[in-house]
């Protein structure tokens, strides 16, 4: 069995355990070894223009925003977006700040037709410290994975 293999049974069961209304749930670490053992795997980045030129990008990852910055509005047009951009046969890995919004748009991808649609857990940021701030606790920052300032 690969090691791609061991990872999607684990986030199968994550999302069977927690009734989650995606395909599953993956860690950062989990996540960045599926993006290079897996043919067709996509990862969509959810945060807003706004996140992506301040905060940072995962490289090579689908930037499609969940909601609209600085209103935070529900983007109207994200699953046609999604649809233009990513394979509905693909395995697809949603991330956002700290897992929420990626949450929401993993759901909404699996109710139209994404079968493997997946959440990131902790986002790219994670939790925050006892001082406030973000990117040390957890998430994609935390765990030293690659990453580029916008």
């Amino acid at each position: 069995m690969s090691h791609a293999t061991t990872i999607l049974q684990h986030a199968y069961a994550r999302a069977e355990a927690s009734n989650l209304a995606y395909r599953g749930a993956l860690t950062p670490a989990e996540a960045v070894v599926l993006l290079a053992e897996l043919p067709n795997v996509k990862l969509v980045d959810v945060r807003t223009h706004a996140e992506w030129q301040f905060v940072g990008v995962v490289p090579e990852s689908e930037m499609i925003e969940w909601k609209t910055y600085p209103k935070m509005e529900t983007n109207p047009n994200f699953l046609t977006s999604l649809q233009g951009a990513v394979d509905p046969d693909a395995v697809v890995m949603f991330l956002c700040r700290t897992g929420a919004r990626s949450h929401d748009a993993a759901a909404l991808a699996f109710a139209n037709g994404y079968r493997q649609a997946f959440n990131i857990l902790e986002g790219f940021e994670g939790d925050k410290n006892t001082a406030g701030q973000r990117g040390q606790v957890n998430g994609w920052k935390a765990a030293g994975l690659l990453w580029t300032q916008g």
